[in-house]
C-alpha cells in the first residue's frame, strides 16, 4: 500500500537555526532517504520552497480567486514529503517516526487513494 508522509515543521525556526543545525538536518534528510532507497519503499519525495514562495487558487462564483502566499496562517508549513509504497499502516508509522522531521515537528501519514482511470 502506497503512503504519503507529510512534513510540517517551522521554516522561520529552520531559518534562522545555526548553520551547523542545519547541516546536522540535511545529513539526517540523507541518510534517512538512502535507508528508503536501501529498503526500496521510496516511491518519491522532495522538499518543497518556503511557503512564501506558494500561490493559492480558490474559485468562488466561477471567478479565479489566485493570492500569493499560503493561504492560511500556522505554526507549521508543510515542507516537503515522501511517497512510500509498505506492506501496512504499522510500516508507514515506522518510516514516519524515523524521519528527522518528526523530532522537531509533523510527520502526517495519509494512505493514498488510487484515481481509477
Amino acid at each position: 500500500m502506497q503512503y504519503m508522509l507529510l512534513i510540517y515543521g517551522n521554516e522561520a525556526g529552520m531559518a534562522s537555526a545555526p548553520k551547523e543545525a542545519v547541516t546536522q538536518m540535511n545529513a539526517a534528510y540523507m541518510a534517512y532517504t538512502q535507508a528508503m532507497m536501501t529498503a526500496g519503499v521510496l516511491k518519491a519525495g522532495d522538499r518543497l520552497r518556503p511557503s512564501s514562495d506558494a500561490t493559492t487558487v480558490r474559485v468562488n462564483d466561477g471567478k479565479n480567486q489566485v493570492l500569493d502566499g499560503p493561504y492560511a496562517d500556522t505554526k507549521e508549513q508543510l515542507g516537503g514529503y515522501y511517497m512510500i509504497e509498505v506492506p501496512d499502516l504499522d510500516a508507514a508509522l515506522s518510516w514516519a517516526a524515523r524521519c528527522p522531521g518528526a523530532n522537531f515537528g509533523t510527520i502526517e501519514v495519509r494512505p493514498i487513494w488510487p484515481m481509477s482511470m
